[in-house]
């Protein structure tokens, strides 16, 4: 039988994506609708003494305003799913209700015949707010006499919640260690910015008092039952539609406060209201991401081998904690080994609320954050060590032989790491990129390599292992398969795409599983009428490795269902059988056949053709849940040339090998990496959402917020690698979020490198030009002698 998995198939979706016949949030067009916008704090920290909406009330064309006054009784504030021991509750409602804790929260709703009419209305709300004293970092937020953000519940600081972790003998490691080295890691706030923002359509009908929501959403399932919680409705009174997402990449696995406020204006109002995030607001509404200070050390041997890690983490939340809590923070925490083998660790985290746009999900989660900690204090080692930092990595690796391997938390499944550093090493021609370098070096360049190894989290489950962490979700995913009358075959998925391409692949399983040609195959999405529950949404890479699983596990019953049948019509044995290209035929005789419209005929239509065991229909529904974790692994290798006088970094080589164990489809595979490579770009060289001492944000527009290009992204060389993973049905491991998580340290590596005869260190991100400028003047102060004239 032809395998499917492994082919770069065309992408389906391209044609109408591309030809702008896609239907997305803004699209989306509903009879006597009307149109919402959002009235936001202005200030970080306030209270609310007084909202006058009777002037834009008075506007022809408006319909409603409505403020947190006006939210029913019932209304529960917006709910956290990720619930870790000790975790304060930061409780707050889809409008504001007394208090506002950042710029950009929403206090009042405006509904309107138009978008230009809301916008005019939302104008002539009079919000009048009374200052409080507010804090603008994490850091500030930790002093005794910072404001307390949360004094009106009660609490005595702003730490929202803390994780420790240890493993081994910490302090024997650093006491009897060669060398050891430290740094304090700064990395900054950034967000998602898919190119769609986000949006509701909310819609009431009023005889059976049912809502359908169509939402911009990674969490089909998920936003629906977040949204009965918060509402007081029975969750099989709300259908959620998630049509074309332009990007999610975390930002949108969150449930926001405008889904709610939303749906209970169109209620309300007694009509549909869309309302759809314009590009100024998403950066205050949409959450922000990464934003950490660690402070981490690293012990080691005379030889290079780790040997001790320890790391004080501080994560700055924003204003409250969004839908997965602290999660991110949690997940750098115990990833602070990565992929070494390490006997000794030591964490402490702590989650820290400020007067900001509250942290959340963004691809990689923690990850990234993790490893630009571990590997740059792999760099220093190598540096103070007088070791090639490859050499530093290879020696503590985790070898093959040591699989499964308990780290600090996770248990790592299978990999062959020194390998896929060879293959990295190769595919760069590091050798050869350091002669060069010492030629260019030779005439005046600053040319610099890095490299960083990674490990990634993904299939993210078992169930029991979630819910015991305090995750309020599952870790399974469930799967259905149909074989209509007509032979062909649909699939439904509680899987959103969102532009990731998961339709693909999960078209191919099945019809390796089931027999078909992948262009018979319609996989069902968005829809909880229709797809079945997926625990956990679409996030943690889980796509290909747990949906996939569970669809592997479906089409596999649905063909021995369909191979019972297709036996008692050629009065055959099953075993006999070959089922191939939507056809089914004994072996080593082709001249009778049955197709599947045959079958689906007999299944829908003409039941006296069945067996007498068998009853009609031909569909079946299956779920998986990982046992334990999926972990890829890859290397960044970089080159950079930095121009010391501009700041400007420009690529002149990128290789990345990785293993994310089965292909299924290398096209996408190769586009996610490219994909996640442009954002850890973007996070090292040129992303940041600044805020003043007291929260104010200094952003808002893209000339403030730059994000990299096609003229700054190199095109990286690929190399792949497989090793399967033992806990996932056909060994796929998933590969989302890998190109984010080792970017940002490969690339700050190279530019370190670059800059190192000028005696530049970096422990910060991003490197933007004017940071790059300052880093080579301070080196310059300090040491004039190494800077060229």
């Amino acid at each position: 039988m032809p395998s499917w998995v492994g082919k770069s198939l065309r992408r389906r979706e391209d044609p109408e994506l591309l030809t702008g016949q896609a239907r997305f949030i803004a699209d989306i067009a509903r009879p006597g609708m009307l149109h919402a916008v959002f009235v936001r704090s202005p200030r970080p920290h306030a209270r609310i003494a007084s909202i006058d909406v009777s002037a834009a009330l008075a506007m022809p064309g408006v319909h409603a305003v409505l403020t947190g006054d006006d939210l029913p009784e019932a209304t529960a504030p917006q709910p956290c799913t990720h619930l870790y021991a000790g975790q304060r509750e930061t409780p707050y409602h889809c409008l504001a209700k007394d208090r506002v804790r950042y710029a950009g929260e929403p206090v009042a709703i405006v509904v309107a015949e138009n978008g230009y009419l809301a916008e005019d209305a939302a104008d002539e709300v009079d919000l009048e707010l009374e200052p409080l004293p507010s804090v603008g970092s994490a850091e500030a937020a930790l002093a005794d006499d910072a404001p307390r953000i949360y004094d009106d519940c009660g609490w005595p600081d702003n730490v929202v919640g803390e994780f420790r972790s240890e493993m081994g003998d910490v302090d024997r490691a650093f006491d009897e260690a060669d060398a050891v080295v430290h740094e304090r890691i700064d990395i900054q706030r950034l967000f998602a910015c898919p190119l769609e923002t986000r949006g509701v359509v909310a819609e009431w009908d009023p005889y059976g008092d049912e809502l359908t929501l169509w939402t911009s959403s990674q969490i089909l399932h998920i936003a629906r039952d977040l949204l009965a919680a918060v509402m007081g409705i029975a969750e099989h009174r709300i259908r959620v539609i998630v049509p074309r997402l332009g990007g999610g990449f975390g930002c949108k696995f969150h449930f926001y406060p405008e889904e709610p406020a939303t749906a209970l204006a169109a209620r309300v109002t007694g009509r549909p209201v869309r309302w759809v995030e314009d590009r100024l607001e998403s950066f205050l509404a949409t959450v922000h991401a990464r934003e950490q200070i660690v402070e981490a050390s690293m012990a080691l041997r005379a030889d290079g081998t780790i040997t001790g890690v320890k790391a004080e983490i501080l994560g700055d939340m924003g204003a409250a904690l969004h839908t997965v809590g602290y999660g991110p923070v949690w997940l750098t925490s115990v990833m602070m080994t990565n992929a070494y083998a390490i006997p000794n660790a030591r964490v402490h985290a702590r989650a820290v609320i400020t007067n900001k746009t509250p942290l959340g999900s963004y691809r990689g989660w923690g990850q990234p954050q993790a490893n630009f900690v571990v590997e740059r204090l792999v760099e220093r080692a190598a540096q103070q060590l007088g070791i090639d930092s490859v050499d530093v990595r290879r020696r503590s690796l985790i070898p093959p032989d040591r699989f499964p391997y308990k780290g600090l938390h996770h248990v790592f499944d299978s990999g062959r790491y020194e390998n896929c550093l060879d293959l990295a090493l190769e595919t760069l021609d590091y050798d050869g990129w350091r002669a060069r370098q010492r030629e260019l070096r030779a005439a005046g360049r600053h040319v610099g390599i890095g490299l960083s190894f990674y490990v990634e989290n993904t299939a993210l489950g078992p169930s029991k292992l979630l819910n015991a962490g305090g995750v309020q979700q599952g870790g399974y995913d469930i799967s259905r398969v149909r074989i209509e009358p007509s032979g062909d075959v649909t699939v439904y998925t509680g899987l959103c795409d969102m532009g990731q391409g998961i339709t693909n692949p999960l078209a191919q399983i099945c019809a390796d599983h089931l027999g078909v040609h992948p262009d018979s195959v319609t996989v069902v999405t968005g829809d909880t009428a229709s797809c079945p529950y997926t625990g956990y949404g679409t996030g943690a890479s889980r796509g290909a490795t747990v949906g996939g699983a569970s669809l592997m596990k479906a089409a596999g019953a649905l063909r021995e269902r369909v191979a019972k049948i297709a036996a008692h019509m050629l009065e055959a044995s099953p075993d006999d059988l070959v089922i191939e290209d939507g056809r089914a035929w004994v072996k080593g005789s082709s001249s009778s056949v049955v197709t599947f419209a045959d079958i689906g005929r007999a299944a829908y239509i003409r039941p006296i053709e069945l067996p007498e065991d068998v009853e009609p229909g031909l569909e079946t529904t299956a779920a998986f849940d990982p046992p334990q974790m999926a972990w890829p692994y890859g290397v960044n290798a970089v080159v950079v040339e930095v121009d010391v006088d501009t700041g400007l970094v420009s690529f002149l080589d990128y290789a990345y090998a990785h293993d994310c164990g089965t292909v299924l489809n290398p096209l996408i595979v190769d586009g996610q990496i490219h994909g996640g490579i442009a954002q850890g770009i973007g996070q090292a060289l040129f992303e940041q959402l600044p805020y003043d001492e007291a929260g104010n944000p200094l952003f808002g527009t893209f000339m403030d917020y730059s994000l990299p290009t096609t003229m700054e992204v190199p095109r990286p060389r690929l190399a792949h690698q497989e090793t399967l993973s033992p806990n996932i049905p056909g060994g796929a491991k998933g590969v989302g979020e890998a190109g984010a998580i080792g970017s940002p340290a490969a690339v700050t590596a190279a530019v370190e490198d670059a800059l190192s005869p000028l005696g530049v260190r970096i422990s910060r991100t991003p490197l933007t030009p004017s940071e790059i400028v300052r880093l080579v003047e301070e080196a310059a102060a300090r040491a004039p002698e190494r800077v060229p004239a």
